[in-house]
């Protein structure tokens, strides 16, 4: 009789008996059970992408080596996306046992990927299109999710990898891009590749070279030129109007990996003379000598965040940024950014080149440190979080750059641009007979500039938190710039030391003129609304209150009624436009006496006006030259006939 040690024992015999015939067959079989998966990817890519997948000849070489020739991916009327002539790898066994796929090496010769676009569609659309069956659910856990599919792809990155006259060619309605690979090895975990660029407008080398272990999910890369050359970006400039390079990048992934549910993502990355250009960044080139990234990701289960011990650096500036998305309940989006301490001049040498180009020559001395605060739930918009707070010590101009903000004090010349060219001089001061001192213009003027523009001018530091509050909350809400939260001290620095250029360069540099001109009280609040009256538009090559008072009524500015303040007022958004604001009799049309009656409201109620200020109103009558537009008004514009309140900055 058997005893359990003998029965055990048989077992295992048996079991190995089995396993061994099954390695059997499935060895003696193998190319056939290949050629059933083949055939069955090709069905897939039939059913699922319309493409038609073909290999001229596959067999197995051993257990797990594979090759394939003649391997092409083909869509169904339109051009091959991909295209192989022979490809070799191998597979870990067990992995594919247990349904993974695991490259262990990766031999290719002669092929190339192609994308190609035409005004009938492109050649990859189908795998662009969303799977109804694959959408995300409400259950679906971010961090398991990230992390099986890191895990998929860094499985399909092979520990050994040779590539020889391997292409990929981007063809974007007749924008040619060709990235040639004339050299990709990864061996021992060390990566050369050479890649020779050639687009419709100039031809280079890039190399990539360092660390790079996918098994051990780690990689410590450089991305540079061979030739010590400024690297550039193709096809971005013809399609995006965007001209880009930079000298190289270094790349480090040290961490990824699951912890206690969450997935963490460590490293850095950093770039040496980057340059941008791009009309809507800045009309010169954007150069940033150096900057660096270390990061710290965490992905949670329904989180993901920019941890706050990560930082940035950029030239000397040191900043320690923190983002974060959440969506257990709302959806709530977060960022916070602290710059430590540090020199004023060291902040103004560290800028961009070409993105604050009025404050080149600038010279500072004192500290400063800086916090900004930001959190909006989708769900509770009117609980926006904005804090921004710069706390100075000791700092003071010494020296201005292009803006010269004294120049707000005395008598100087102002010429608007529009559309780039320089428009007429006009003299700021005594000596041009058109300027109106603070004193000369009706306080009816003041008031309904004031109120329908910045009604808090003199009491705020440049900027009104409570309105870039509303105005951000509105942008996240419709998804685009649908309103600013301008003052009129932005305004001022707009018009007397910038252009109007809607880019991010002169959007940045308003910010900080603004905060240097109102908290180092450059010049009173009195003479900053003066100067704005004098060279602010009113209509077409109108600039400046006495121009206007004459243009429209042929009166001094002292003299102008509250019914014709009220217009001048609300025109100052859209000065050109003027005349669509009245109907062929020359009277107001309705939306513009609803906005004149509703400023008149606001004004009574805020006790700037009083009854008697309305009484006696006479109907607006344009006797000026500004008479001839409104005969010559052939063009209606697209008005709405109701009030819009946010026709008004309050």
């Amino acid at each position: 009789m058997k005893t359990t040690r003998q029965k055990v024992f048989t077992g295992l015999k048996i079991g190995g008996l089995l396993l061994l015939t099954g390695v059997i067959l499935l060895f003696v079989f193998r190319n056939t059970l290949l050629d059933k998966v083949l055939h069955r990817i090709d069905a897939k890519m039939q059913r699922d992408y319309q493409c038609h997948f073909t290999v001229g000849k596959a067999e197995f070489q051993g257990l797990s080596d594979l090759e394939f020739q003649h391997l092409t991916l083909v869509p169904n009327q339109a051009d091959t996306l991909i295209s192989i002539a022979n490809l070799k790898t191998s597979v870990n066994f067990w992995k594919l046992f247990t349904g993974d796929i695991q490259l262990g090496k990766l031999d290719i010769n002669r092929g190339y990927i192609q994308l190609v676009k035409t005004k009938n569609g492109s050649n990859f659309d189908a795998f662009l299109r969303s799977n109804k069956e694959q959408q995300e659910t409400a259950e679906v856990n971010y961090a398991k999710l990230l992390n099986r599919l890191t895990s998929n792809l860094l499985d399909l990155v092979p520990t050994d990898m040779q590539v020889k006259g391997f292409a990929v060619k981007i063809d974007d309605l007749g924008h040619k891009v060709v990235f040639d690979f004339n050299q990709l090895a990864l061996s021992d975990k060390k990566l050369n590749t050479l890649i020779a660029v050639t687009s419709d407008s100039f031809s280079q080398e890039w190399a990539i070279t360092g660390f790079a272990d996918p098994r051990g999910r780690k990689a410590d890369l450089e991305f540079f030129n061979p030739k010590s050359d400024t690297i550039r970006l193709p096809y971005l400039d013809q399609k995006f109007q965007l001209k880009t390079g930079f000298q190289s990048i270094h790349f480090n992934l040290e961490n990824l990996a699951m912890d206690s549910g969450e997935l963490h993502v460590d490293g850095y990355a950093s770039i040496r003379s980057l340059v941008v250009n791009h009309p809507k960044i800045a009309p010169k080139d954007v150069i940033i000598k150096n900057a660096r990234f270390d990061y710290r990701w965490i992905v949670g289960s329904r989180f993901l965040a920019l941890d706050s011990t990560s930082t940035l650096q950029l030239n000397n500036i040191k900043c320690r940024p923190y983002a974060a998305y959440s969506n257990e309940e709302d959806k709530v989006y977060a960022l916070k950014l602290n710059i430590p301490k540090m020199g004023a001049q060291d902040f103004i040498t560290s800028l961009p080149t070409g993105l604050f180009r009025h404050f080149e020559g600038m010279e500072a001395r004192g500290n400063f440190s800086y916090a900004l605060h930001f959190e909006y739930n989708n769900h509770k918009p009117k609980e926006l979080i904005f804090e921004s707070k710069l706390q100075p010590e000791g700092l003071k101009i010494t020296k201005y750059g292009e803006a010269d903000l004294n120049k707000i004090n005395g008598e100087f010349t102002y010429r608007a641009i529009e559309k780039g060219i320089p428009q007429r001089p006009i003299v700021v001061g005594p000596s041009n007979p058109n300027f109106t001192p603070l004193s000369d213009i009706s306080p009816y003027l003041q008031k309904c500039v004031l109120t329908s523009e910045d009604p808090s001018f003199f009491n705020h530091r440049g900027f009104i938190g409570e309105a870039f509050k509303q105005s951000i909350a509105k942008n996240i809400k419709t998804k685009k710039f649908a309103r600013g939260a301008s003052t009129i001290s932005m305004q001022l620095v707009k018009n007397v030391f910038l252009t109007r250029e809607k880019t991010l360069s002169r959007k940045l540099e308003e910010i900080l003129l603004v905060y240097i001109l109102e908290n180092n009280r450059i010049s009173s609040k009195e003479r900053m609304l003066e100067v704005y009256f004098n060279v602010i538009e009113w209509g077409p090559n109108v600039y400046g209150i006495g121009e206007a008072a004459q243009f429209y009524f042929q009166k001094r500015p002292a003299d102008l009624n509250l019914n014709e303040c009220l217009f001048l007022a609300t025109i100052v958004p859209k000065p050109k436009g003027f005349m669509y604001r009245f109907d062929g009799e020359q009277q107001l049309k309705p939306f513009a006496r609803q906005q004149n009656d509703f400023l008149t409201r606001l004004m009574l109620r805020r006790k700037l006006l009083t009854e008697t200020d309305t009484i006696g109103h006479f109907p607006l009558r344009i006797s000026g030259p500004a008479q001839q537009y409104l005969k010559q008004k052939t063009v209606p514009t697209v008005e709405s006939d109701s009030l819009n309140i946010e026709d008004f900055d309050f």
